[in-house]
């Protein structure tokens, strides 16, 4: 329903913001977006939506290919590495295009020489969950529960690095709670794991947890984000109850390999940006949990993508991430 929900968003706005200007023959043949996370993801379901729009406006295949672990690096190293003629594009998070930059001692990529971003496709605020048979219903339960806990409680995440990972460990630090992190290869295997009671909570996005907040299987605590989300009306703001002043919400754009004709990237930059203004995107991605950035050029999403390393190295630093994976391989 969500896959469904997030495609009929996409069809409802793109008609004719593709049209003018088109790239001379781009696209001539399928083109590939990467996600560098397992199926059923936010990072696909975005991706997916954004790309069926794409192929019913240019008549060419836009295929979704998961290429998940490795702390989400080989795959945007597979699209650094590709050619860049606009055939092989990455959705990113922004765990994979400014985390991993103080995470990673040594990253085998540079989200800023090796890629261009193409759009920013919606801001994800997270809400954190528990299981639904613990009896846990606030911050103070959390802390007691833990600190009750031989071992202390665990918390899940889609990665090394990745929101669901950076929120656990600032609810450690805030709460003064010890919490074992199991990374997942997914949000979606992480969840079901959360919901079976085999990790005691964790923080998600919102639109992929709902089914199992309303089949009472998770249970909401509070949001990361300072406002109330529209989707879950009375889970109050985490600094609200507990963490004054925490407003965290991932990102996600779309990039493609640096050196990726201008005329290819103006095109796909245009069209989205067209997008983001109509009222109709805006009022359905509240609906899902999400948060429709304001349309942007190139130079501005690359001043954000900048920033947010900026951002994410100091908090790294201060909950002592800086520097803590080494890339395998």
């Amino acid at each position: 329903m969500l896959a469904w929900g997030l495609a009929a968003l996409f069809t409802l706005v793109l008609p004719g913001a593709l049209a003018p200007a088109q790239a001379e023959d781009y696209p001539s043949r399928s083109v590939t977006i990467v996600s560098p996370y397992a199926p059923g993801g936010m990072s696909s379901l975005l991706g997916r939506a954004i790309g069926a729009r794409l192929e019913q406006r240019l008549g060419k295949p836009f295929v979704i290919e998961n290429r998940p672990g490795g702390g989400t690096i080989p795959g945007a190293l597979s699209v650094a590495h590709a050619a860049p003629d606009g055939y092989t594009l990455l959705i990113a998070a922004n765990a994979t295009m400014a985390t991993n930059v103080t995470l990673y001692r040594s990253l085998p990529y540079d989200p800023l020489a090796d890629f261009v971003p193409l759009t920013m496709a919606a801001r994800v605020p997270e809400v954190l969950v528990v299981n639904a048979d613990l009896p846990v219903h606030s911050l103070d339960d959390i802390a007691q529960l833990a600190k009750a806990t031989p071992g202390g409680l665990t918390f899940g995440s889609a990665g090394l690095g990745t929101p669901q990972h950076i929120g656990g460990e600032l609810l450690k630090m805030r709460l003064g709670i010890e919490m074992t992190h199991i990374p997942y290869r997914g949000i979606a295997p992480a969840l079901s794991d959360a919901a079976g009671g085999h990790i005691s909570l964790m923080f998600t996005d919102i639109p992929t947890a709902l089914p199992l907040i309303a089949a009472g299987r998770l249970r909401p605590i509070g949001v990361t984000v300072a406002q109330r989300v529209g989707t879950l009306p009375d889970v109050p703001p985490l600094a609200e109850i507990g963490m004054p002043g925490f407003d965290e919400a991932a990102w996600f754009m779309i990039f493609a390999p640096a050196k990726t004709p201008p005329n290819v990237v103006d095109k796909l930059n245009a069209a989205m940006r067209a997008a983001l203004q109509d009222p109709a995107v805006r009022e359905d991605l509240n609906r899902l949990g999400l948060i429709a950035p304001e349309p942007m050029g190139i130079a501005a999403l690359q001043k954000a993508v900048r920033e947010e390393i900026s951002r994410m190295a100091d908090i790294l630093r201060r909950i002592g991430l800086a520097g803590s994976e080494r890339t395998k391989g």
